[in-house]
């Protein structure tokens, strides 16, 4: 069969006349494959899903019943354009009451669709075509994808063991630095789970600096944060002077797919992202709006949030370790990002030795033979992130996770 006509129009951000051609298979696509043929080969046997990035959580019920009351309401049915005075002054009390960081909510915040809009629109703001972002990998490429796709260059900075999972600043090519206008940090990170302790914010603050570059800290896992109290990028002096955090209620307030958080800071860069955002949607339904801000005054929820993952996080980790593996607990997020095997000395055939290339193979293995999904990075090392958002109603089903994951891997014994 022919291509259309407008194959030679897509455009080439998307892959050009190619688009639509590969065969490469996204990492994420190729764990999905590997849930439904463990499903259908062990269909007696429950798939143990440590890959899940979503809180397993309904919203708290505060803020579901104050959607229930904001619904039918006619006066939320209207376009909310860059959201409602009263939902920028709930996020300001948040950042007072949590973070210590004073916000004036008519000019130095506006609300967003969720991060990842944010993430989203904030290149339009500063890239043009060679212009360069600073990206820390692994981590969520949002902002580097659209940065791309406005013609310019993602840097990307690693973030090692080695370097305790902080990017190293000051070994980036001075003609990389001349051309970098964003730094994107994300702390509590994931997926590595690092908190950002506040000298490194403010190296990265003098570096912004030093060579004109804006920082955009994204702070989705915010909240999240159990070797030290939760941090803000923004308490930190001169923070304001050098760039915007965005923050996200789908982690610490179950609020996944309700698609509300905020952007704050530097007055003049959230009044471009809001210009910019003007051209892009008509803002979030009131009545969401208004439903995240009984979640944002209940410091309650986020308390909850944090306590609740940070001890499924502690489980993990000792069921983990009893089985062989290389952790430890993480400073921050629901992640737990582990070295991966290089092989299984007793999970092939008979008990034999099983080698893995990469991290990836490792997953696929863990998933078809073992029914328990991670998810696989390879970008800085060879890891595997396992999430603590698997589903468990109560601490006893969580308990008996653990005991079915520590009955299929106590055997297998991984080779690091």
């Amino acid at each position: 069969m022919s291509d259309p006509y407008f194959q030679k129009l897509f455009a080439d951000r998307i892959g050009g006349a190619n688009y639509g051609k590969s065969t490469s298979i996204y990492k994420f696509e190729k764990i999905k494959r590997a849930k439904r043929k463990a499903l259908a080969d062990f269909p007696n046997r429950k798939l143990l899903d440590f890959g899940i990035g979503e809180n397993d959580e309904m919203a708290p019920e505060v803020v579901r019943r104050r959607m229930a009351e904001e619904i039918n309401k006619p006066e939320n049915r209207g376009y909310a354009d860059n959201g409602i005075p009263a939902f920028r002054e709930a996020a300001a009390r948040f950042m007072q009451r949590e973070y210590n960081v004073t916000l004036d909510p008519p000019t130095e915040i506006v609300p967003c669709i969720g991060s990842k809009n944010a993430l989203a629109m904030l290149p339009a703001v500063f890239i043009n075509p060679g212009d360069v972002t600073l990206m820390t990998v692994p981590g969520y490429p949002i902002l580097g994808t659209h940065t791309a796709f406005y013609g310019g260059v993602v840097y990307k900075l690693p973030l090692t063991a080695e370097n305790d999972f902080l990017p190293d600043l000051e070994n980036i090519p001075a003609d990389v630095r001349a051309k970098a206008k964003i730094l994107v940090l994300c702390y509590p990170n994931s997926p590595t789970g690092r908190t950002a302790p506040p000298e490194f914010f403010e190296r990265a603050i003098a570096f912004a600096k030093k060579h004109e570059i804006v920082i955009v800290q994204d702070a989705a896992h915010g909240i999240l944060s159990y070797d030290r109290a939760p941090n803000s990028f923004l308490a930190i002096p001169g923070a304001r002077d050098v760039g915007v955090e965005v923050h996200s209620m789908s982690k610490a307030f179950d609020m996944i797919g309700w698609r509300i958080g905020w952007v704050c800071g530097n007055e003049r860069i959230v009044g471009a992202y809001g210009n910019v955002k003007d051209n892009f949607d008509s803002g979030q339904f009131i009545a969401i709006q208004k439903a995240a801000i009984a979640g944002l005054d209940d410091p309650t929820i986020p308390k909850h949030t944090r306590t609740k993952y940070e001890r499924r996080l502690k489980k993990l980790v000792a069921t983990l370790e009893r089985c062989g593996f290389k952790c430890k607990m993480p400073g921050g997020t629901y992640f737990l990002y582990a070295p991966s095997p290089k092989a299984f000395a007793g999970g092939g055939p008979n008990g034999s030795r099983i080698d893995f290339e990469n991290a990836e193979a490792a997953s696929q293995y863990l998933i078809t033979e073992q029914s328990i999904c991670t998810v696989p990075w390879d970008d800085a090392g060879l890891f595997l992130r396992f999430s603590a958002t698997y589903e468990a109603a109560t601490e006893a089903d969580e308990d008996a996770l653990m005991t079915e994951t520590e009955k299929r891997l106590k055997n297998i014994q991984p080779v690091f």
